[in-house]
């Protein structure tokens, strides 16, 4: 990346910041570019050079955030495991994907509430969706889940578990990430 292309990377993160900053007070309806560019230090013509209006900044945020958060998994792409790994070896919930991206919300936690606030802002549907392609539904099938099953399944875990998290969230993740683990892997294997 040369001096130039760094230079822009820098502005372009410091208006995704600004953004979510400015999302954690209000609806972004009534965000203003003139107050993107004053939270984030730049001029208007700057935002002008990056962005055609809001919505742009908004969708390279979200961007920004996926990239985020898919990079806090282990250097080995989730993906290359899936398709490398036999169903013996692999299990739909462990404590190697729950404990990256809990501690992804923990350290995002101001995020994940504004997201949680605004889930249609942030296209969550969308975001569920291409994680349902990339991840999900390649388990299931490796489980050799029948193809009309997997969106039922698949609703009742990440549902499930979705719920847990948001009640962690709503309590500011003041319990320890081993603790929320233990009790989503319990409800996973639970037996009466």
């Amino acid at each position: 990346m040369n001096k130039s292309e760094s230079k822009y990377y820098n502005t372009a993160l410091c208006m995704d910041k600004a953004l979510l900053q400015l999302l954690e007070k209000k609806d972004f309806e009534f965000i203003t570019i003139k107050e993107i560019c004053k939270t984030a230090g730049v001029n208007r013509s700057t935002f002008y050079l990056h962005y055609e209006n809001l919505y742009d900044l908004l969708e390279e945020t979200i961007n920004m955030i996926s990239k985020e958060f898919y990079g806090s998994f282990s250097k080995t792409s989730v993906k290359e495991e899936l398709y490398t790994a036999t169903a013996d070896d692999m299990f739909f919930i462990t404590p190697d994907y729950l404990y990256p991206y809990l501690n992804f919300i923990k350290n995002n936690l101001k995020l994940f509430k504004t997201i949680h606030n605004k889930p249609i802002l942030f296209n969550v549907n969308s975001a569920y969706k291409k994680m349902c392609n990339d991840l999900f539904f390649p388990i299931l099938s490796k489980f050799k889940v029948p193809q009309e099953k997997r969106p039922y399944v698949l609703a009742f875990y990440t549902k499930g578990l979705y719920a847990v998290v948001d009640e962690w969230i709503s309590n500011n993740c003041k319990d320890d990430i081993e603790t929320v683990v233990k009790i989503m892997l319990e409800f996973i294997t639970y037996k009466s």
